[in-house]
C-alpha cells in the first residue's frame, strides 16, 4: 500500500523503538551465536515455550537453569531441536498445515469515502466474523467499508485460482488502536456468497511461550497487493519488547496487517512496520539502493527489520474496551470459540467430498485390517445427533469386511485378506481421536517380543470387556463391607484427625501392589472405561476408541526405548546432570495420553505414587498441557485476562478449572491426601486450606457415578485399596484432610 503520513509516525516510533535497543539485541546475537539458545530470552518466557511445546514444568525450568550444552538432537522432538541446533527439518504435515493456515488470509481493498479504490493490504479472519488488521490500514470506522478478497493466489496448477471478495461490516463491529496499530472489523456476508466458514480463522491466543528469540517466523501476506505469498521461516525473532516483535532477515519483508506465526502455525504477531535503510541523507532507500519515493509503496521499501504488535497485547486491549450490547457479542466468539477443521472445507462442494472419499481410502489402503475389526467414530453424548444415530460419517462394517460412510453420498470399501498380524501394526485413525501431536510412525522401530505380548495381552483384556459385567453393585457392596470392617462401626465415635489416621493407615495397608506406571496395560483396557466402553477425556470429556489409545502408547513406548538407547550410547559426552536432563525432556517430549490428577512434580515422580490407579485417567495431551501442574481452583469471578481452552476449562497464572470431571478429580486428589500424606505441599501452588474445601465442595456438587463405582471396584481388585470417598461420599465432611499436607 501506498505510504500515508500515519505509517510514516509509525514508521518513525519502530526506528525510535530498535534503535533504543541496540545493546539488547547485541546481546541476544551473542548467546545465539554461542549456542545458548534457551538463555538468549527471559528465562520465564522460556519455560513457558518448552512447556507448550510438551516439556514438563520441573524439567523446563532444569534446563533453563542448568544445561550448559545442548542436548544431541537425537534425543528431542523436532520443535525443540530447531531451537538447540536451528536445525531446519520439517515435519512433511507443516506444508499442509500452513496451507490451511493461509486460507483465513485475505487482501483487503481499501477504498475511499466514494468507494474508489486506494490502496491493498493484508487482513486475516480471527473469528467466525471478525478479520484483524493494521490500524493504520483502518484508522477510522468511516475507512472500514471496504472489501477483503479471499483465495487470491495461484493454484497447484500455477493458474488463478476463483477468488471471492466480501464486504467489510464495520457497521456491526469496529474497534482500532493507534499505539498498538490494529484494527477488528466484521465481515459481511451475502445470501448468494460462500459462507467465511470455507475460510477458517486462526484464534488469537493469549498465553506467553508462543515463540522466544532465536526461532524463526513465517508472515502470509498480500505484498503490494500482489497475489498471496509466504515468507517461510526467514524472519528471526531477534528481540521482545513489551508490546511488539522485532524479527530480521536480508530478504523477507512483510506487509500491514499479515499474520506473523510460529512453527506450529499459531499467529504470535501482527505485522505492521519496520526500520527502513536509509542513505546518508536520511532518505528511505528502495531494494535496488535507490531513493524511495511514496508512491513505489512499502513493498519497495529495503527494510533493516520487521516489527509486530504482539498477539497477547492485543487481546488485553480488546478485553478492556467497553462495547455496546450489538458489538459485545462478536467479541465474546472471539475468545470462546474455538476453530473446526472442517471449517476448511465447503459441505456444498463436491470436490471437497471428492477430495475426502480419496482420503479415505488411502487411510484404509495405507493399514492391513482382519475383515472382523470394526471401524468406529466414537459419539459423545453431548452431540444429540450422534447420540440418536443420525451422525452420518460414523462408517458401518458389514461381515465380509466392506466399509461403508456416508458423507453425504455413500462410499463402500473391501478390503483384502490381511497380510500382516495386527499385533504390532500402527493405529487405526479415528475421526474423533486427538493424539500426541508430532509423534509419526517409524517403520524401523520394532516392539520386543515382551512388550508384543504385552500389547496382545491389553487389547485382549479390552475384548474381554465386552463380556463382563460393567458394574455388580451387590458384589461391591460386600467387598466394601469386607474392606472397612469394623471401622463401619466407628465412624461416629472418631474425631475428623482420627478419621483421617485410620483410613490413611488402611490405604496404606491394603495397597498390597504397587504398579509400573503404564496406562496402555493398567488403565485403558478395563479400569477407565465409561459404560459405553469407551475413554473419556476426564477433562474435556471427549470420547476416544481404547484400542487406538492403547495402540499408541505402545507405540510411545517404542520411540522412547529407542531415544533411550540412543541416549545412552552418547553417555559418556554428557555429565550425569545433562544426562538425566535428557531422559526428562526425552519423556517429557513424548508423553501418554494420561493425566496424573495430583501431578507428578509433586511427588518427584517416584513410585507407588506415580502408578497409583486411582488419581490417573485417561487425557488427551492438549488438555493435560494446558493444565500443566496447576492446582485446582474454582473460579467465582474468572478475570477476562485470563485463559480459556473451551474444551478443557480456564487457567490464570496459578489456577486451573476443569470443564468436566470436577467430582472424580476432586475424590481422586482426596484419596491423595488420605493414602500420601505430606506429599502435596501447604503452599499457593499446590493447596491451601481454602482450596481444600474447594475440593470438597466439588465433591458434594458432583456425587460418583457409575464410572467411578465401577474404577474403584476394577482398581481394588489390581492394586488391593480403595477410594473412600466413591465408597461413603458423607465422610468427606468428617475427615480432616488437611493433615496431608504439610
Amino acid at each position: 500500500m501506498k505510504i500515508d503520513m500515519q505509517l510514516r509516525e509509525t514508521i518513525a516510533e519502530t526506528e525510535a523503538r530498535y534503535a533504543k535497543r541496540q545493546t539488547d539485541r547485541l546481546q541476544h546475537q551473542r548467546k545465539l551465536n554461542a549456542g545458548e539458545f534457551l538463555q538468549a530470552d527471559d528465562p520465564e518466557r522460556v519455560k513457558k515455550r518448552l512447556q507448550r511445546l510438551g516439556v514438563e514444568r520441573s524439567a523446563a525450568a532444569r534446563l533453563v537453569e542448568g544445561l550448559s550444552v545442548p542436548l544431541p538432537p537425537t534425543e528431542m522432538p523436532l520443535s525443540l531441536e530447531r531451537i538447540f541446533f536451528k536445525n531446519d527439518l520439517m515435519r512433511i504435515n507443516y506444508l499442509e498445515r500452513g496451507t490451511r493456515a493461509a486460507r483465513a488470509v485475505g487482501r483487503i481493498w481499501i477504498q475511499s469515502s466514494q468507494g474508489q479504490l486506494i490502496g491493498y493490504a493484508t487482513g486475516f479472519m480471527v473469528s467466525p466474523q471478525l478479520l484483524l488488521t493494521n490500524h493504520h490500514v483502518l484508522p477510522t470506522r468511516e475507512s472500514a467499508y471496504g472489501q477483503v478478497e479471499f483465495n487470491y493466489q495461484d493454484g497447484i496448477d500455477g493458474q488463478p485460482l476463483q477468488s471471492v471478495r466480501l464486504k467489510l461490516n464495520p457497521d456491526a463491529f469496529f474497534l482500532a488502536d493507534k499505539s498498538l496499530d490494529y484494527a477488528l472489523v466484521a465481515v459481511q456476508t451475502e445470501p448468494h456468497c460462500p459462507s467465511l466458514k470455507q475460510f477458517g480463522w486462526h484464534r488469537l491466543i493469549e498465553d506467553e511461550g508462543k515463540v522466544i528469540i532465536g526461532e524463526y517466523v513465517s508472515i502470509i501476506q498480500h505484498p503490494g497487493g500482489e497475489p498471496k505469498q509466504v515468507a517461510l521461516r526467514e524472519n528471526q525473532l531477534v528481540d521482545v519488547l513489551p508490546e511488539f516483535l522485532h524479527y530480521q532477515t536480508d530478504t523477507a519483508v512483510g506487509s500491514s496487517g499479515s499474520p506473523v506465526f510460529n512453527d506450529q502455525w499459531e499467529v504470535v504477531a501482527v505485522h505492521h512496520s519496520g526500520v527502513p535503510k536509509r542513505d546518508r541523507q536520511g532518505r528511505i532507500l528502495t531494494i535496488n539502493g535507490d531513493v524511495w519515493t511514496d508512491e513505489q509503496g512499502e513493498q519497495k521499501i529495503a527494510w533493516l527489520a520487521n516489527e509486530g504488535t504482539r498477539v497477547r497485547c492485543i487481546i488485553q486491549h480488546i478485553k478492556q474496551q467497553r462495547l455496546s450490547r450489538f458489538a459485545k457479542p462478536l467479541r465474546d466468539q472471539l475468545f470462546e470459540a474455538m476453530p473446526d477443521s472442517r471449517h476448511f472445507d465447503s459441505d456444498s462442494d463436491s470436490e471437497s467430498n471428492s477430495n475426502l472419499i480419496s482420503k479415505l481410502k488411502s487411510d484404509l489402503l495405507s493399514y492391513s485390517i482382519p475383515n472382523s475389526m470394526s471401524i468406529s467414530r466414537s459419539i459423545d453424548p453431548d452431540d444429540t445427533d450422534s447420540a440418536s444415530g443420525s451422525d452420518r460419517s460414523t462408517p458401518m462394517v458389514s461381515s465380509d469386511g466392506t466399509v461403508t460412510w456416508t458423507i453425504p453420498i455413500q462410499v463402500s470399501i473391501r478390503l483384502g485378506q490381511p497380510t500382516m498380524q495386527l499385533s504390532g501394526e500402527t493405529p487405526l485413525p479415528t475421526p474423533s481421536t486427538s493424539f500426541t501431536s508430532d509423534i509419526q510412525s517409524n517403520p524401523s522401530v520394532h516392539s520386543s517380543e515382551t512388550q508384543s505380548d504385552e500389547l496382545e495381552a491389553a487389547l485382549a483384556e479390552f475384548q474381554e470387556a465386552t463380556q463382563r459385567t460393567y458394574y455388580d453393585e451387590a458384589q461391591d457392596a460386600q467387598h466394601c463391607d469386607r474392606y472397612y470392617g469394623r471401622l463401619l462401626r466407628q465412624i461416629e465415635s472418631l474425631e475428623p484427625d482420627e478419621l483421617y489416621r485410620k483410613l490413611s493407615d488402611r490405604l496404606r495397608q491394603t495397597h498390597t501392589t504397587s504398579l509400573v506406571y503404564k496406562p496402555n496395560k493398567q488403565l485403558y483396557p478395563w479400569v477407565d472405561l465409561h459404560p459405553d466402553l469407551k475413554l473419556r477425556s476426564i477433562y474435556s470429556g471427549q470420547p476416544f476408541e481404547p484400542e487406538a489409545f492403547i495402540r499408541e502408547d505402545f507405540r510411545i513406548d517404542q520411540l522412547r526405548s529407542l531415544r533411550t538407547q540412543e541416549l545412552q550410547r552418547k553417555e559418556s559426552t554428557l555429565s550425569p546432570e545433562q544426562y538425566q536432563q535428557a531422559l526428562e525432556l526425552l519423556e517429557a517430549s513424548l508423553p501418554y495420553n494420561c493425566e496424573h490428577v495430583v501431578p507428578q512434580s509433586w511427588f518427584g515422580k517416584a513410585e507407588p505414587m506415580r502408578g497409583d490407579l486411582h488419581h490417573l485417567f485417561a487425557c488427551e495431551v492438549t488438555c493435560n498441557s494446558f493444565r500443566s501442574n496447576y492446582p485446582y481452583f474454582d473460579f467465582d469471578q474468572f478475570q477476562e485476562r485470563d485463559s480459556i481452552r473451551a474444551e478443557c476449562g480456564k487457567l490464570s497464572s496459578d489456577r486451573f478449572e476443569p470443564r468436566r470431571g470436577k467430582g472424580a478429580v476432586a475424590r481422586a486428589t482426596l484419596y491423595f491426601l488420605l493414602r500420601y500424606p505430606g506429599k502435596i505441599s501447604k503452599t499457593r501452588s499446590e493447596y491451601t486450606q481454602e482450596r481444600l474445601e474447594t475440593l470438597i465442595e466439588w465433591h458434594m456438587t458432583y456425587p460418583p457415578n457409575d464410572y467411578e463405582k465401577h474404577r474403584n471396584a476394577a482398581i481394588f481388585e489390581r492394586q488391593g485399596n480403595r477410594n473412600p470417598l466413591i465408597d461413603f461420599p458423607e465422610w468427606a465432611e468428617c475427615i480432616d484432610f488437611s493433615l496431608g499436607v504439610e
